[in-house]
């Protein structure tokens, strides 16, 4: 063998785990394999798990905070009307080294696969470039899926849909839109039929911003369902945000919820920015505005969670941290208990990227040997902790390493660590 991983903890809760790996997949897994391998890396107990998976990011505006201007109100209209402002001085060559410099900061903590909304309402697709060029350049260290988003809205903005059209044929793998952004509800709807239909034309998937509001009158994951049902999409659709639902009443969710299962159409909520951008019109009480995280998990919806955005006109805080995202999302949808917060952390790894559809992704033998070491024992101690990542693998090789020393330091509080026995004198 290449490598062998000894004594590694799995998320699904075996220990003692050895994982054997060939050239970029894995050969083996299973307890004390008697197996060498001409590099031996001891786990040492800790978690090992396959990489994150960040469903939901804008890439094209990443690390641009502060350009041109703060939003002072911190609010996501500011935060569009910013985005206008900044996007007729953007230059490939910044949105290159922005993205660049994020995707570092990805693979660092073990985060080797994102599906990244870019805008196509510019007509000379800047943005559209320069990611299917960052793409190519990080593709040797990280999957990236592009989604062609119609940020001022598909029948809204006079060429959306021919710079939609345009990217798609560029090399964009997704097809997005933003329905509720569009000026009236029947506008909305009519963008997501067009949408779809282009999306099942092309054999392609569909990730929708849809219902990022707190109106709960706002209903496009209706339409979305629907069409996805009519037009054989199932398993290829995804509505992102869907912050309505947070807003509806239980009666029509009741009728929701299995009208998205039965279409296969899973859902992305963004903890980190759905805390801060919504509810911000209500007093007291206030609404805490993520979807309704759980009770979809229990519908058997696949639900993943998404950064969504890092130092932006929309977020000025984030750090490309997945298990960052899963601790808020675990605090939002009080998901405290055992199952539920091990099912927050599958929110970041095994449910993204089945949405995204990622080839041989997991931990068993013939998958690529995708792998992050992590100074935590399990999965609610990695979250809970934010666990330093001790190693990243991509493909079989070691990308980000960190000495088991050093990684400690950042992790005070290990049960592990701590003697929790009273001291007892002689009496």
């Amino acid at each position: 063998m290449d490598v062998v991983v000894r004594n590694a903890s799995l998320p699904d809760g075996r220990r003692g785990i050895d994982i054997a790996i060939q050239g970029e997949r894995i050969a083996d897994v299973g307890p004390q394999l008697a197996l060498r391998g001409a590099r031996e890396i001891d786990a040492g107990g800790d978690l090992v798990a396959p990489p994150f998976v960040d469903a939901h990011f804008h890439m094209d505006a990443t690390l641009s905070y502060g350009l041109p201007r703060v939003n002072q109100s911190g609010t996501l209209l500011e935060g569009i009307a910013l985005w206008g402002e900044l996007k007729p001085h953007l230059t490939q060559e910044a949105l290159v080294e922005r993205a660049l410099q994020y995707c570092d900061w990805a693979v660092a903590k073990g985060l080797l696969a994102i599906r990244t909304h870019v805008d196509v309402c510019d007509d000379r697709l800047l943005a559209v470039e320069a990611l299917l060029d960052v793409k190519r350049k990080v593709a040797p260290y990280l999957d990236m899926q592009l989604v062609a988003f119609p940020q001022d809205g598909l029948l809204r903005s006079p060429t959306a849909l021919a710079n939609l059209k345009r990217s798609i044929a560029m090399g964009v793998d997704v097809v997005g839109g933003i329905p509720h952004f569009e000026r009236t509800m029947a506008d909305g709807a009519q963008s997501v039929r067009i949408l779809c239909e282009f999306a099942a034309e092309q054999g392609l998937r569909v990730d929708m911003h849809c219902d990022e509001s707190d109106d709960p009158l706002s209903r496009h994951i209706e339409t979305l369902a629907s069409e996805t049902h009519r037009l054989g999409l199932h398993g290829r659709v995804a509505g992102s945000h869907l912050t309505s639902m947070h807003s509806m009443d239980n009666y029509y969710v009741s009728k929701l919820l299995p009208l998205m299962r039965e279409a296969g159409v899973a859902a992305i909520a963004n903890p980190l920015i759905n805390i801060t951008l919504q509810g911000r019109h209500d007093t007291y009480p206030k609404r805490r505005g993520m979807t309704r995280v759980p009770e979809m998990m229990a519908a058997g919806i696949a639900v993943a969670f998404g950064h969504d955005c890092v130092m932006d006109p929309w977020y000025s805080l984030g750090s490309g941290d997945m298990l960052e995202v899963a601790h808020m999302g675990l605090h939002v949808a009080q998901m405290t208990g055992q199952d539920a917060m091990r099912a927050c952390f599958t929110a970041v790894t095994e449910t993204p990227a089945r949405i995204l559809g990622l080839d041989g992704y997991g931990i068993a033998p013939g998958s690529y040997a995708d792998l992050v070491l992590l100074d935590a024992a399990s999965p609610v101690e990695a979250i809970r902790l934010r666990a330093a990542r001790r190693m990243v693998m991509r493909r079989g090789k070691v990308v980000s390493e960190m000495p088991r020393t050093a990684a400690a330091l950042n992790l005070p509080g290990r049960p592990s660590s701590v003697d929790f026995r009273l001291s007892r004198r002689d009496r």
